[in-house]
């Protein structure tokens, strides 16, 4: 009883101590609150005023799982993600009962079904395409479908091994990014698209500038098939990015041509080029000293400046043209940058690609030029429209990023990723196990490319490259559709028919 008795005392005694504590801790952040001068909310309520920041940090992750319906989020909604995460097993990707899509969203894509589509039988795969047909080494892409540009760096090694490891799998190109050519890129031994960014890392010099016998022993690399210089992208336009010098170990100083602890700055634009004479001109080097086709991707501010590019290319010949050219959507990307840009800089990409294809087909070029679109496109209606409204190729980086197990946390320029995919903590990064999510990177270009096939037999096409604008119709203000090649009419009639 006495043994009793002297425990349920030392039990009072620790419950009062620890009321004791709170108080003096409550005490002593009032105290805090009340004299700091950077937060009005802390100095007004002191103490209680401290739950907004955690509530604010904490409505992100509520608003996810529980608020939100499937269509709701930003940028990328449930029911876009779910559909890449069921892709990815390899396993049947029907639903049943109906859509949740609303379809009277002005903007919406709508297939339009033929009335006799072809036969089982009369159905092709998508054929390999031509890139660069006046270089050495012409490079016959395979896929409609590939992933675009994520460097190391920007992404986790295991993240980097699972994409190169599943597009060798699923027979899809990869995209360096602009930080150069890592081990990590060569290990599932598929084809490769070297970025050239503005720092020109991987191929640049002392000072930065484009280092010729550099360029030509990456161009000796049998994987790398082509070069992108890169203009600009959707998250940034008219910013170049900054890798943190602590971030530039031995390794990635090695890999981008700087040295251990140097930061990786990117000009905000490639400082040779001041017009589309420059352009052309630096296309034509890259091509002539690496042998492969050569093209670039940028953001559209405005389609009429690009009408002098092609006038350029009609006066110096077709020979002069870049091999391709990605359009990247003002919509953001993987890269971390200031949300002005982000939010308000370039057009998006279903405006902005149809100009593109319209300036090249005017011009004549629709055989020498091709188009890749990229810019949230991440499912099959999304790539099927690209191909209708005249898109040769598609890529994409965030929908890959969701095979990799991404799950949209929004923290990808804090090195705190928890799938793995964005960061370099080495106990992050074992959530992401290398063969188990290359399958998955695989699946899910697979089933994409199985889709986009889906929806050129409906539309009454053999193969996803003869669906054209007249297989789609955009959904108006008033919840009608129209035709597409009424939308924006085509200046190349096989396109618009």
């Amino acid at each position: 009883m006495n043994a009793a008795m002297y425990a349920l005392q030392l039990l009072s005694l620790v419950f009062v101590a620890a009321i004791g504590v709170a108080v003096l801790v409550v005490a002593a952040l009032f105290v805090i609150d009340r004299t700091q001068a950077g937060d009005a909310i802390r100095r007004n309520y002191p103490v209680i005023g401290r739950f907004r920041g955690l509530f604010t940090k904490l409505g992100e992750f509520f608003r996810q799982y529980f608020f939100a319906m499937d269509r709701e989020e930003m940028p990328f909604n449930r029911a876009q993600r779910d559909w890449v995460y069921e892709a990815t097993d390899g396993k049947d990707n029907t639903v049943a009962f109906g859509s949740t899509r609303n379809l009277n969203v002005p903007g919406t894509a709508i297939f339009v079904n033929a009335v006799f589509p072809p036969l089982d039988d009369q159905f092709a795969s998508t054929e390999p395409m031509v890139i660069g047909p006046t270089a050495s080494i012409p490079f016959v892409a395979r896929s409609i479908f590939n992933i675009s540009g994520m460097s190391y760096g920007a992404i986790s090694r295991p993240a980097v091994e699972a994409l190169s490891r599943g597009a060798a799998e699923a027979g899809v190109w990869l995209n360096t990014g602009e930080g150069g050519l890592s081990p990590y890129h060569e290990l599932g031994a598929c084809d490769l698209v070297y970025q050239i960014g503005t720092a020109k890392f991987g191929v640049r010099d002392a000072l930065g500038n484009l280092d010729d016998a550099k360029l030509a022993d990456m161009a000796a690399h049998p994987q790398v098939k082509m070069f992108e210089l890169k203009l600009a992208q959707g998250a940034k336009p008219g910013k170049g990015g900054i890798l943190p010098g602590e971030k530039v170990n031995e390794e990635i100083a090695r890999i981008r041509g700087l040295a251990v602890g140097q930061p990786g700055i990117s000009p905000n634009r490639h400082r040779e080029i001041d017009d589309f004479g420059d352009l052309l001109d630096m296309i034509a080097h890259i091509r002539r000293v690496g042998g492969k086709p050569c093209g670039f991707k940028t953001v559209i501010g405005s389609s009429d400046e690009w009408e002098e590019m092609f006038r350029l290319i009609s006066e110096r010949g077709p020979e002069s043209a870049p091999d391709f050219i990605t359009i990247d959507g003002g919509e953001g990307g993987t890269g971390a940058a200031p949300m002005p840009l982000i939010d308000l800089v370039g057009m998006p990409i279903r405006e902005a690609l149809p100009r593109i294809v319209d300036l090249r087909d005017r011009y004549g070029l629709k055989e020498r030029i091709r188009i890749v679109a990229s810019g949230k496109l991440v499912n099959p209606s999304d790539v099927a429209w690209a191909i209708c409204a005249g898109a040769d190729f598609v890529t994409s980086a965030r929908g890959f990023m969701f095979s990799l197990g991404c799950i949209q946390a929004l923290k990808c320029n804090r090195n705190t990723c928890p799938t793995g995919v964005t960061t370099h903590d080495p106990r992050l990064q074992k959530g992401l196990v290398v063969e188990d999510k290359y399958m998955k990177v695989a699946n899910y270009a697979r089933e994409i490319i199985k889709e986009v096939e889906t929806i050129a037999h409906s539309v009454g096409v053999s193969e996803p490259r003869l669906m054209r604008r007249r297989h789609v119709r955009i959904v108006q203000e008033d919840g009608t559709s129209i035709p597409f090649n009424k939308v924006r009419p085509s200046f190349n009639v096989d396109t618009a028919t």
